[in-house]
């Protein structure tokens, strides 16, 4: 039930939305989401994906919001539940955590962010 995760774990263009900013801006979460793959003790890479997650979310909510995009609500709680979540992981980050950050990411794009694809 979903979308297969890449391996290696990397954007790559069956995710592009064709919105530039947030093509790039999921490039990055592709790769800090990887990052804290590959140095799971590192708080400051953990720091760092909670932080372009937040920045992200927060980027897309505002073009969301600017086109009276019909789905914002919902689409914003989804963000608000992988924020809540994502801020109580701890280090060392297990591998049960990356594998649910990496299938959440790629479900939330293709499964979600996919819907306002000529929207906004």
């Amino acid at each position: 039930m979903g979308y297969d995760i890449p391996e290696p774990y990397c954007w790559d263009e069956s995710f592009k939305t064709f919105y530039e900013s947030i093509d790039e801006e999921h490039k990055g979460l592709f790769n800090a989401i990887f990052d804290v793959s590959k140095a799971a003790g590192d708080a400051g890479k953990l720091k760092s994906l909670n932080d372009l997650i937040v920045t992200h979310f927060n980027n897309e909510q505002g073009i969301m919001q600017k086109a009276n995009y019909a789905d914002f609500p919902a689409h914003k709680k989804l963000h608000d539940e992988f924020v809540s979540t994502l801020a109580a992981v701890k280090t060392p980050v297990d591998d049960k955590t990356v594998h649910w950050a990496k299938e959440w990411l790629v479900n939330h794009i293709k499964g979600v962010d996919f819907k306002y694809k000529g929207k906004l």
